[in-house]
């Protein structure tokens, strides 16, 4: 039996997904025609095309027993008056009290039948796609089964878990790159497979090199002792592979004046790298005085001149040397940013997601937050503040139906009770 399609373009049905499909399908549902068919029909085509959407892995008898129709609502009052009277204007009785001028404004309906799926929204697996910690509510479910995802620091593997107001919950910052991030294309995947076979051959030619390295120690080394710190000098034909690696990528985030500045970059470094070895010492001294401008912190050079062997540098020297090595504010501002892109987002062949990381495509059109979640994306926490309640003119369950279509599916569960 074949599978039917998650995304299908002839029978329209949304789902809980960042897909470029269900975008297309988001662009172009309309409400059905419901003029010639009854009322039961009305509410059977409501439900199937709701149910689609949200919590479709969820089974139809355990939704039904999850229903409720009871909805939670809020009624905003006007604080002011309340603090400025006593409440003895509304007590005093129809026409003998004091007449306020009613509002011009009449407020907005509350849409309570948009929350019919408001108990599928404390699910964990929907609370971990609706903190955008997931491309789908599939890919939360999973995560959740495997053990990536945490509920008050405990482990958690059942998606169908539901969450208590107050209750934290915390997934993997590895495993949100990977949802969250833009998939490898096919030069990436390539590097990524000739990475992983040479991680394998070196594994299989040295197995041993450790317990060898531990048995036979060498006698100028010893174990506390820090490791020798790089040159200024070696660290910019790193940065230089850097950004040749950035421009030969095929990437559309990149704007014509970033590959410009890191065409600029390029040339500097290119410069740079072109002088003459005698010169080190001071190529040295200019970066390190470089960085203390720019608050950089690089490491010290290993060498240091012997002032008794070095002949002393003549004024002349170092006048030239001076107007060679200067360079310009947007230089040290470009230099700057390019040593904290490759600190903070280096290029690693060995993680699932393409580096350096970048969203997802289409993302922008689904990223939002409920307000019942209070969400930190830099440590992938987040908080179930409260249950989603009902408010003039706005329910806090995201939908992309509109009421009178949540109104019917509310009605045929209503009447499963």
């Amino acid at each position: 039996m074949r599978a039917k399609r998650f995304h299908g373009l002839k029978k329209i049905k949304l789902r809980q997904t960042w897909s470029k499909y269900n975008l297309y399908n988001l662009s172009r549902v309309t409400a059905p025609n419901i003029k010639e068919r009854t009322y039961y029909q009305q509410k059977w085509s409501a439900k199937s095309i709701t149910r689609a959407y949200h919590g479709e892995a969820v089974r139809e008898k355990k939704w039904q027993r999850m229903f409720r129709p009871y909805i939670r609502s809020v009624v905003p009052m006007n604080h002011t008056y309340l603090a400025e009277t006593d409440g003895s204007d509304e007590a005093a009785g129809r026409g003998s009290g004091k007449d306020v001028q009613k509002a011009a404004r009449t407020p907005p309906r509350t849409p309570y039948m948009n929350m019919v799926y408001a108990e599928l929204e404390r699910r964990l697996d929907t609370a971990v796609f609706r903190a955008m910690f997931a491309s789908s509510a599939r890919q939360a479910r999973e995560f959740v089964i495997h053990g990536y995802v945490k509920v008050n620091g405990k482990k958690m593997i059942y998606p169908g878990y539901r969450l208590n107001p107050g209750d934290m919950f915390q997934v993997e910052p590895d495993r949100v790159l990977f949802a969250t991030g833009a998939p490898k294309d096919r030069q990436e995947r390539r590097a990524s497979r000739v990475y992983r076979s040479k991680m394998s051959a070196k594994d299989k030619e040295d197995p041993d090199t450790p317990s060898q390295s531990l048995s036979t120690p060498t006698k100028n080394t010893s174990s506390t002792d820090p490791p020798e710190p790089k040159e200024p000098k070696n660290i910019l034909p790193q940065l230089l592979d850097h950004a040749k690696n950035i421009l030969s990528k095929p990437s559309d985030d990149l704007t014509a004046k970033r590959k410009q500045s890191l065409r600029a970059f390029q040339l500097t470094l290119k410069r740079t790298l072109s002088r003459p070895n005698s010169l080190t010492d001071s190529i040295d001294a200019q970066l390190q005085e470089m960085a203390h401008k720019l608050n950089i912190s690089l490491p010290a050079s290993t060498t240091e001149p012997d002032a008794y062997d070095s002949p002393a540098p003549t004024p002349s020297r170092d006048n030239n040397l001076a107007k060679t090595m200067a360079i310009s504010d947007s230089e040290k501002r470009l230099l700057k940013r390019a040593l904290i892109d490759a600190r903070e987002n280096p290029i690693d062949p060995s993680k699932p997601y393409a580096t350096p990381w970048r969203p997802r495509e289409y993302m922008s059109a689904f990223a939002f937050i409920p307000r019942y979640l209070e969400v930190h994306h830099k440590v992938c926490s987040a908080v179930y503040l409260r249950h989603p309640v009902a408010r003039p003119g706005m329910a806090e369950v995201p939908t992309p139906y509109n009421i009178e279509q949540n109104g019917l599916a509310f009605n045929w569960y209503l009447r499963r009770r």
